[in-house]
């Protein structure tokens, strides 16, 4: 059985390859050469050898001059090319030879409407129209086009077929309001409004925006005898009540305007997204009236009071303050924010940014710590976390803190914010005094960026210090100082590993430059003057130096023996 099964295998392959040859020898010798010439083109395409697939094109244009496939890619070319002319040129012969192949004639529309050739878009199109009937896209094309020729009574044509075509709907009733609104036919505008309405009396909305339309046309009773059934159906229809609110203002009634706000946003049973949604009415409406943000502010505190179980409202509140340059104002409300939803990571980043400027590190503490647990694998808050303990002499957090950071790591993670942690790591080891440790965390963050400035800063002048690798050391500080010729602590490092390999003239040439870019150096780089002018021959200005180093708080074992002595001793 199994042999005979294996048979009929065998024979269906064969009859399967001979009916593919006998398909292949169907095509005619020009055929095949322009089959593939056009696929070496594609083939060139995709490879993005575009100079030689444009080459394969020409090589199909001269087997089939009037080719629609090589036209159409050739156009694509010109286009690119910025020869919009020539592109345009043979798209319209592409569309001549191939009239039934949408895409080439939807690319062809395409490129009338971005060159503003409108008549030949609409004669183009409205022949697409009668050509692919099931092709919406056209419809709307063809409305757009319309529409930049001020075609209204066309484009009223094309909707009525819409409607015709899927029912009355919000999208076409709303366009054809537009278009009789800018014509100021108002009766036909309110009607399509009205039949909208009709049409879905269960859905308030569209109640609403007819009432809205007759409050824009400042027939102020229609619209508030809408409010009124629409509110007497549903009583906490928050939509209404806004509009009500808004009827109240432009008619003058202050007072019921203020009452009728307050029961949309005091209001419990409206939902957090109405609430939001009402509130950025009030303030783009606020903006573009008498700019008053004390009555947004007001709003938003009442609001508030009420302890909202969702963040957006928090969130919106908390924007506008800082669009006002309220931001302390601001801070109490993203906490708030925080406290409803404790992955709101814009809230967090944004309090984290404050207490950054303000070099407040318990706070950056604080706000990193409920970070990583609420977003662990964002591995910003683990490195201002460690920043935060490092700038408060923590380094056993500032270790575990990196090491919890290193295990969220992925073949995603940015190996510049890699590199970062393991440099941060090597300076809380050396503060332990763990030199292996220390060196092998750098090595680390050198082997993710080699370009690591602080990195390669540390190490250097850390293996400066123990006068071990000075090769190593050396080379390491020179790509700071030549990527940073200017920062005086890289120049001093340089330095001080120049002074420790001998070379002391090269080395008063680096701390000088060091001086002159930064006049308030440490006691440490102080003290490395002194030692470089005492080894140049300066011993006065070597003492100078050393003197200051003590008057900035030196805690070196051997600088007053070197004061007193008027000598090196290292």
């Amino acid at each position: 059985m199994k042999k005979i099964l294996r048979l009929i295998f065998v024979v269906t392959v064969l009859l399967f390859a001979n009916s593919q040859l006998s398909i292949v020898n169907c095509q005619s010798p020009v055929d095949r050469r322009y089959d593939y010439y056009f696929h070496e083109a594609t083939r060139l395409r995709i490879q993005k050898k575009y100079d030689a697939s444009y080459d394969m094109l020409q090589h199909c244009l001269a087997i089939r001059p009037h080719s629609p496939s090589a036209l159409y890619e050739l156009a694509q070319y010109y286009i690119v090319l910025k020869q919009i002319e020539r592109g345009t040129a043979t798209m319209e012969e592409a569309v001549k030879y191939a009239p039934d192949n949408y895409w080439y004639a939807q690319g062809l529309a395409n490129l009338y409407v971005q060159q503003n050739k409108l008549d030949e878009a609409t004669v183009l199109l409205e022949d697409m129209a009668k050509r692919f009937p099931s092709k919406i896209d056209v419809t709307y094309s063809l409305l757009q086009v319309y529409s930049r020729q001020a075609k209204y009574d066309k484009s009223i044509e094309l909707l009525d077929k819409l409607e015709v075509r899927f029912g009355k709907n919000e999208q076409i009733s709303m366009q054809k309001f537009a278009i009789y609104d800018q014509q100021g036919e108002d009766e036909k505008a309110m009607a399509e409004l009205k039949g909208l309405a009709d049409e879905f009396p269960t859905d308030y909305r569209y109640q609403v925006i007819l009432g809205d339309a007759y409050m824009q046309k400042e027939k102020y009773q229609q619209a508030y005898d809408i409010y009124q059934q629409i509110l007497k159906a549903e009583p906490d229809n928050a939509l209404a009540m806004y509009s009500l609110a808004a009827y109240y203002e432009q008619t003058g009634q202050t007072e019921r305007y203020d009452q009728q706000l307050n029961s949309v946003l005091l209001n419990r049973k409206v939902d957090a997204d109405t609430k939001a949604d009402v509130m950025r009415r009030l303030i783009i409406r606020n903006e573009g009236s008498h700019k008053d943000s004390t009555i947004v502010i007001n709003l938003f505190d009442r609001i508030m009071e009420q302890e909202p179980d969702e963040a957006q409202l928090p969130m919106l509140y908390a924007q506008y303050l800082y669009s006002k340059n309220m931001v302390e104002k601001a801070i109490p409300v993203l906490q708030q924010t925080l406290q409803i939803e404790p992955t709101n990571t814009t809230a967090r980043m944004t309090l984290l940014g404050e207490a950054v400027k303000k070099e407040d590190y318990t706070s950056v503490i604080d706000i990193c710590q409920t970070g990583t647990e609420a977003n662990p694998d964002m591995l910003e808050f683990y490195y201002y976390l460690a920043i935060g303990y490092n700038q408060t002499q923590r380094p056993d957090s500032v270790i575990s803190v990196c090491q919890r950071a290193l295990q969220h790591i992925t073949e995603d993670s940015e190996s510049n914010v890699v590199s970062d942690f393991y440099a941060i790591l090597g300076d809380a080891y050396h503060t332990k005094k763990m030199m292996p440790e220390t060196y092998e965390a750098y090595e680390k963050a050198l082997e993710y960026n080699t370009s690591n400035i602080m990195a390669l800063n540390n190490y250097a002048y850390y293996l400066s210090l123990e006068r071990r690798d000075l090769d190593k050391a050396e080379e390491m500080s020179y790509k700071t100082v030549k990527a940073e010729p200017n920062n005086a602590t890289y120049l001093d490092t340089y330095a001080w590993i120049l002074f420790e390999k001998a070379n002391y003239e090269q080395a008063k040439i680096y701390i000088d430059q060091a001086l002159q870019n930064d006049d308030s150096l440490s006691a440490e780089v102080l003290e490395h003057c002194g030692d470089i002018y005492f080894h140049t021959g300066d011993v006065d200005k070597a003492v100078e130096f050393w003197q200051k180093a003590k008057e900035n708080g030196s805690t070196s074992t051997t600088l007053d023996r070197k004061i007193r002595e008027k000598k090196y001793i290292r």
